[in-house]
């Protein structure tokens, strides 16, 4: 055996620093592929993932330059083939460093451990994978015929079923065979936001124990991370609940892959690696011969049109489509009112029948809920003498006015000051808000309701989630619990209320104002709306006792349009055609494929010379190559424009857009991009450039 092993590692360096691949260094004893190692890195002591064994140093490298590694993270299993199949398949698809996807897919603490601390925290384990499966509710129909269909087609599944219809009893009927058939098998659940978690999470250990459960989001501590990672890591963990990072979490006898609200944005990373944990699922079920079960009840119109059936004219998608049409028990979808806002009275905030319903269902001991996308008091303030607003002096947008502690508060930077007593342009001391938060509406409720008894003679109680008033830890689970206990008669709060909570009194719930959505720049926001308007909307008569008497109350200056007439209807299958027919005809996702290339810099003309440059260079290299002259043709590269938030923090921010109905040549075309970008990035003319980046599939544009 040679005194000295080559060996591949990878480090965590950024995509733009030109370190992206693995460097080679030499270990005096054995190591195998998976295992985690310290080596040198500059000056720094850094931890790495050995990704290969090589037969010789690099070519062209003298050995004298090849530095040692400086120890193993004994004590550990390797990472295995999958998990480091699942991350090369990341960093090259969203074309990020492989190093920097390896390692921020592990927990921090890792990095900071000696092998003692390693050994001690490893002594900790609970070992125990014991089980407690207690029986759940008898099944429906419907969910016994989908869990027939899952047990014997190989998936991806696509889960379609309406709010209530019990998604969740199927999620955990599944789990629970999946343990029964194999003593080791780990299944993963994972859930769109933190918020959700709590809920799930008791449910899943009410059904399977607390030993074999273990959460992964970031809302935890670096110990808690840890702890919970090397559960799942060692296999102690058998069902393991997180949020997207919960994708990369290594699970060697993982079996079983559930995306809950698949159709959630949260899915998809906003910054580093902008990956989708929806699509990862699906190749890491695949990787790991796992199913892979997605569900929604408004599933996002990627996976509704990879789960189309076959026709005689084309053949059907890759996914396998499941059925749940109706709520558990008798209950039925709420009925959908709309309030035609051009007959109120100008500035109408709510209207008077809205008003009078939301009384009589206080008066009746019942809850109602109320959803306005817009947090503080309102979005500007503004001078009528001068025309001032409350502009952000580092962002394109205007600070938010908290009536609360009477602040101006950019939601972007987080530039926050005092109100002003008067105009600071010309001194008028009237200065007046407008358009309406949540914070508003809440006090708006509160004066219209201030004569409203409770059956037992109390007065109407009101309360607010948002992000604001859930920012200290565990307010969000203190307001939750007064929602389900009783304790409020309205709930007013952003879509964070709209997601996924069972509460079974709300009776009536209201969207104040979505029309913004309807005629936005961007091509997916009335997919989204009409997703939030049927979550919400699932809110209502979840407790089937009072379903038939349950509402959705819309109030819009458009009731005639089609996403409302699909709404009325709970119609997902006909807005779904509707969106795609659109999307067709535009040859916009899921029809084709999309990537942005985005640069910060100090002046937008900066960002888009850089974008510019890109786009003219790869072009002209592309087209002199004879086997690359025709991606110029497979993939359009749009010119640079300034984003639609332009300036955040004083950072200026351009975008240029590919397309591609060939996902493949886009990738290509990405994979020549990168290295014109550092060709480009290095000329003197684009020193004003802070950062560039690409985002594969993005989810805004």
């Amino acid at each position: 055996m040679p005194l000295s092993i080559w060996i591949d590692i990878a480090v965590q360096a950024p995509a733009h620093s030109q370190v992206g691949g693995l460097l080679t260094y030499r270990s005096p004893g054995p190591v195998q592929p998976g295992q985690l190692v310290r080596v040198p890195f500059g000056q720094r002591e850094v931890l790495g993932v050995v990704w290969a064994i090589r037969d010789s140093a690099p070519d062209g490298m003298p050995a004298s330059q090849v530095r040692d590694v400086l120890g193993v993270l004994e004590g550990l299993p390797p990472l295995d083939a999958s998990w480091r199949q699942l991350v090369q398949f990341s960093a090259q698809y969203y074309q990020r460093a492989l190093g920097e996807v390896a390692l921020s897919a592990l927990p921090p603490q890792l990095r900071d451990l000696t092998s003692e601390q390693l050994a001690r925290r490893l002594k900790k384990q609970n070992t125990a994978r014991t089980v407690q499966t207690t029986s759940g509710p008898a099944l429906s129909p419907e969910q016994s015929a989908v869990l027939d269909q899952m047990a014997h087609g190989p998936g991806p599944f696509l889960l379609f079923g309406s709010t209530g219809s019990g998604k969740t009893e199927v999620y955990l009927q599944a789990v629970e065979r999946m343990l029964a058939a194999d003593p080791q098998a780990q299944a993963l659940l994972m859930v769109p936001e933190i918020n959700l978690t709590p809920q799930l999470e008791e449910r899943v250990q009410a059904r399977f124990g607390t030993e074999a459960v273990v959460s992964m989001h970031s809302g935890m501590t670096p110990a808690q991370r840890l702890k919970a990672w090397l559960a799942a890591h060692a296999g102690h963990a058998r069902i393991v609940l997180g949020t997207r990072m919960a994708i990369f979490a290594s699970m060697p006898h993982l079996q079983l892959i559930v995306v809950d609200e698949e159709h959630d944005p949260s899915y998809k990373q906003q910054e580093g690696a902008r990956y989708s944990a929806r699509d990862l699922a699906v190749y890491r079920g695949r990787l790991q011969n796992a199913p892979v079960l997605l569900a929604s009840a408004t599933p996002s119109l990627e996976s509704w049109h990879l789960s189309r059936p076959a026709t005689e004219d084309e053949p059907g998608g890759r996914y396998q489509r499941l059925l749940m049409p109706s709520r558990i028990g008798t209950g039925l979808l709420p009925k959908v009112r709309r309030v035609d806002m051009n007959k109120q009275p100008r500035r109408t905030v709510l209207s008077a029948p809205l008003v009078a319903a939301i009384q009589e269902r206080v008066e009746r001991g019942e809850q109602c809920m109320l959803l306005l996308n817009r947090r503080g008091y309102a979005p500007v303030l503004h001078c009528a003498d001068c025309g001032w607003k409350s502009e952000c002096k580092h962002c394109s947008a205007f600070r938010v006015f908290h009536k609360i502690d009477r602040t101006l508060r950019c939601h972007h930077c987080g530039l926050t000051e005092r109100v002003p007593r008067a105009c600071p342009e010309c001194g008028n001391a009237d200065i007046a808000p407008i358009g309406r938060g949540t914070e508003q509406l809440e006090e708006h409720l509160g004066e219209l309701l201030a004569h409203v008894l409770r059956p037992d003679g109390t007065p109407v109680r009101i309360a607010r989630i948002d992000a604001d008033s859930t920012r200290l830890k565990g307010a969000l689970e203190t307001q939750l619990a007064q929602v389900h206990s009783g304790e409020v008669d309205v709930l007013v709060g952003t879509q964070m209320i709209a997601k996924g909570h069972d509460f079974r009194r709300i009776t009536l719930v209201a969207a104040v104002n979505p029309d913004t959505a309807l005629f936005s720049s961007d091509f997916r926001a009335p997919e989204r709306l009409f997703a939030l308007l049927m979550q919400a909307a699932g809110r209502a008569g979840r407790d089937a006792a009072q379903s038939a008497t349950s509402e959705m109350w819309v109030q819009t200056f458009h009731p005639t349009h089609a996403l409302f007439e699909a709404l009325k209807k709970h119609d997902y299958p006909a807005f779904a055609a509707s969106e795609l027919a659109e999307r067709t005809a535009a040859d916009l996702p899921p029809i084709s494929h999309q990537a942005l290339l985005r640069a910060d810099a100090r002046t937008q003309e900066a960002a888009q010379a850089l974008l510019n440059a890109a786009r003219e260079t790869l072009e002209a290299q592309l087209s002199a190559d004879p086997d690359t002259a025709d991606l110029v043709l497979q993939v359009s590269v749009y010119p640079a424009v300034p984003m639609s938030m332009q300036r955040v923090a004083d950072v200026e921010r351009a975008q240029m857009l590919l397309e591609s109905p060939n996902r493949m040549a886009l990738q290509k075309m990405l994979w020549h991009l990168h290295s014109v970008l550092h060709q480009v990035r290095s000329l003197p003319e684009h020193k004003g450039v802070i950062r560039w980046l690409v985002d594969v599939d993005p989810q805004a544009i």
